[in-house]
C-alpha cells in the first residue's frame, strides 16, 4: 500500500476516534455548578454538599457559583445558552416549573433548553405561624380565617414563587380569601412573621427548620402524603382534614440541552452514588432535605407534571400571570 494512502487511512481512523476519546477524557478541568438563588440559602447549601462529594468522584474541582436574580430565571437563561460540554451545570428548584406556570414569557424553554440529569432532593412544604399565635392546628387557622372580617395575611418569597402559589392553593382549597404579601426572599417574610405583621407562611422546611427548632415559629402541618422525617410530630394536611392540599417540592441538576449522553449518564450514576453516601444523607437531612435521585427521564416527567399542576391551579384560581 502506498505510503500516502496509509497515512490518509491512519488520519481518517484517528479522526473517527476523536469524539470517543474526548468524551472519555471528561472531565479534564474544573466544572462550574450554577444556581440562581441567594448565597448561603437552602439551594446554595444543597449545591455545596452535593458538589463536594461529586468533585471527589469525578476527580475535578466543582465551583459553586450563585447567580441570584428573578427567582433563578436569570441564571437559567444563562445556562440555557451555555456550551453543552459538561463543564457548566446547574441546580434548579421546583420554582423552575412554577415560573413556567406563572410567567407569560421566559428567556428560555423550561424543558427543551435543558438536559435533565437527576433530581437531588424532595420535601414537602410546611405551614407555620408565629409562636405566640393562638392558632395551634390547621383547623384553627381555617376557623380564624372564617371568623375574620379581613383576610389573613400570608407571606412569600415573592410574586410567582412556589410559596405564593402554595398560599393561593390553600385559599382556593378552603374557599376563603387570603391576602398575599410578597417579599424579596423567604428570610424577609420570616422576619415579618416573627414580628407578627403577617399571619402565616407556607414554605420549605430548609427555610423554616431553624425557627421551628428554636420555637420561634409553630409548624401546623406538612403538605406531604405521609409524615415528614424531619418533623415527625407535625401532622400531614390529610391528617389535619385537608387531603386535597398535598404537594411537594424538589431540587435537581440540569445542564444545557445537547449534553452528550455519555456525560449525562456518568453524572446520573455518580449523583446516585453521592446521594447514597451516609455523610451526604445526614447533612442533607439536617436541613430538611430528603435525598431523591432519579433517572433523567423521571426528572423530566416530574417537571412536566408540576408545570401542568401549577398551570391548572393558576388558571382555576384566576391568578394573573406576570
Amino acid at each position: 500500500m502506498p505510503i500516502t494512502r496509509r497515512v490518509a487511512m491512519a488520519a481518517m481512523a484517528a479522526s473517527l476516534t476523536l469524539p470517543t476519546r474526548a468524551q472519555g477524557a471528561w472531565p479534564d478541568r474544573a466544572i462550574t455548578l450554577v444556581h440562581g438563588l441567594a448565597p448561603g440559602g437552602p439551594s446554595d447549601i444543597t449545591a455545596r454538599i452535593v458538589a463536594e462529594s461529586l468533585s471527589r468522584r469525578l476527580g475535578q474541582q466543582i465551583v459553586v457559583d450563585a447567580r441570584p436574580g428573578a427567582g433563578g430565571r436569570v441564571a437559567a437563561g444563562q445556562i440555557a445558552r451555555a456550551a453543552p460540554d459538561g463543564y457548566t451545570l446547574m441546580t434548579i428548584p421546583s420554582g423552575h416549573a412554577v415560573s413556567a406556570a406563572m410567567y407569560k414569557a421566559l428567556p428560555y424553554r423550561t424543558i427543551d433548553d435543558f438536559a435533565m440529569i437527576s433530581m437531588l432532593t424532595d420535601y414537602p412544604f410546611v405551614l407555620v405561624t408565629y409562636a405566640e399565635s393562638p392558632v395551634r392546628t390547621l383547623a384553627d387557622l381555617i376557623a380564624l380565617a372564617r371568623s375574620r372580617a379581613t383576610p389573613l395575611l400570608f407571606g412569600s418569597a415573592g410574586n410567582g414563587s412556589l410559596q405564593h402559589l402554595a398560599g393561593e392553593m390553600l385559599a382556593k382549597t378552603v374557599s376563603l380569601p387570603l391576602q398575599h404579601v410578597p417579599y424579596r426572599g423567604s428570610s424577609q417574610a420570616i422576619t415579618d412573621l416573627l414580628a407578627k405583621r403577617i399571619d402565616f407562611i407556607v414554605d420549605s422546611p430548609t427555610a423554616e427548620m431553624q425557627y421551628i427548632r428554636a420555637g420561634t415559629v409553630r409548624a401546623l402541618t406538612v403538605t406531604s402524603k405521609s409524615r415528614f422525617f424531619a418533623l415527625p410530630e407535625v401532622p400531614t394536611t390529610a391528617e389535619a382534614g385537608l387531603p386535597e392540599y398535598t404537594f411537594g417540592s424538589w431540587q435537581g441538576m440540569v445542564a444545557p440541552a445537547g449534553l452528550p449522553a455519555p456525560i449525562v449518564n456518568r453524572l446520573n450514576t455518580e449523583l446516585a452514588g453521592v446521594l447514597a453516601e451516609p455523610a451526604v444523607v445526614e447533612r442533607l437531612r439536617v436541613g430538611g432535605n430528603n435525598p431523591a435521585p432519579s433517572s433523567p427521564d423521571e426528572f423530566k416527567a416530574r417537571i412536566a407534571a408540576d408545570i401542568a399542576k401549577w398551570t391548572s391551579m393558576v388558571e382555576s384560581a384566576k391568578i394573573e400571570r406576570i
